[in-house]
């Protein structure tokens, strides 16, 4: 999430009740998760694992919960509870602003395009020229939709991202990590009917121009899909993973998270990619491999047991 205006970080500091160590005449230009921050930015760390990895980010600003060494320039910003700190910089930089109109007064339609009745559009939402959008869809706030896309009924997009803070010492073990992400539709782009795109926790999640999705597909929050994707009924993708362009996943293929689908792979149906893939090849099969490779293993399992008759007729005959 990038601020309005850079933030002095000696009111981020007040706002949290945080110790500044290092660069305190600094300003922060925004809030982001690990994989998406660039310089100028704050990034929480409540974990030793993981404190380098903050230090060393591109962030400059790392709210922390423990003294440590910091490279020249940055700074960090202590505090008991960093998680609670991200909330309370969220909710005040990113405030809720519910919008109780069916398309609100900040809400931008370009010229040439159908809305149909029931269609929710929210704060800031922009929607190019040429659109169709059938009833019964949700837009939710700060999403933008490019031209000539087509959304088809009961499609929500900008829901909040699947994504949480866990604690065991808290009664309620796992706390929501406020999304102030948004969604971005390139021009071209189709959705079926009943599909959830997710918005990025505090980045975008993207749909690349001329990719079509059929119904009930799932895109969790900080997914970058490719230019010119196709995408089957059912087919659900974890969150910060990349789908290359040209990329085919047929019905109920399931992607893990974080991990790279490459420019032009085939995914069969019903197959499970847990691990990146490499492009331009045709997979199948839970882990899927490449499909030449599973027919071959999908031959030999048939003949199990006809192997195993003549192993035990082998062995009757030893005896």
């Amino acid at each position: 999430m990038r601020f309005k205006n850079p933030v002095p970080l000696s009111e981020i500091a007040a706002l949290i009740d945080a110790k500044i160590t290092g660069n305190e005449k600094a300003a922060a230009k925004g809030i982001n998760e690990i994989h998406q921050v660039a310089e100028g930015d704050l990034v929480f760390v409540d974990h030793p694992k993981y404190y380098a990895t903050a230090i060393n980010s591109a962030a400059s600003f790392i709210i922390i919960n423990a003294e440590q060494a910091i490279p020249e320039g940055k700074a960090l910003l202590i505090v008991e509870e960093p998680f609670e700190a991200y909330l309370k910089i969220v909710e005040t930089y990113y405030p809720f602003r519910p919008s109780m109109e069916l398309r609100a007064e900040s809400a931008q339609v370009g010229t040439g395009s159908v809305i149909m009745p029931n269609v929710y559009l929210g704060n800031h939402v922009t929607v190019g020229k040429n659109c169709i959008i059938y009833p019964n869809v949700t837009i939710l706030d700060d999403c933008s939709i490019g031209d000539d896309v087509v959304i088809q009924s009961g499609t929500v997009i900008g829901s909040n991202a699947f994504y949480y803070n866990k604690k065991a010492n808290r009664p309620i073990h796992y706390k929501r990590m406020t999304s102030c992400g948004t969604v971005e539709i390139e021009g071209g782009v189709e959705i079926g009917a009943g599909c959830t795109i997710d918005r990025g926790v505090t980045g975008v999640t993207r749909i690349g121009a001329g990719t079509k999705m059929d119904n009930q597909v799932h895109i969790g929050h900080d997914t970058l899909v490719g230019k010119n994707c196709l995408f089957a009924s059912q087919v659900g993708i974890a969150g910060a993973t990349v789908i290359e362009d040209e990329v085919i996943l047929w019905g109920q293929v399931g992607v893990s998270k974080t991990l790279t689908v490459g420019k032009g792979a085939v995914v069969f149906a019903q197959s499970g990619v847990p691990s990146s893939l490499k492009g331009n090849q045709v997979y199948f099969g839970s882990p899927a491999i490449p499909a030449q490779e599973k027919r071959k293993e999908l031959v030999w399992v048939k003949r199990i047991p006809e192997l195993w008759e003549k192993v035990n007729a082998l062995l009757a005959k030893e005896k």
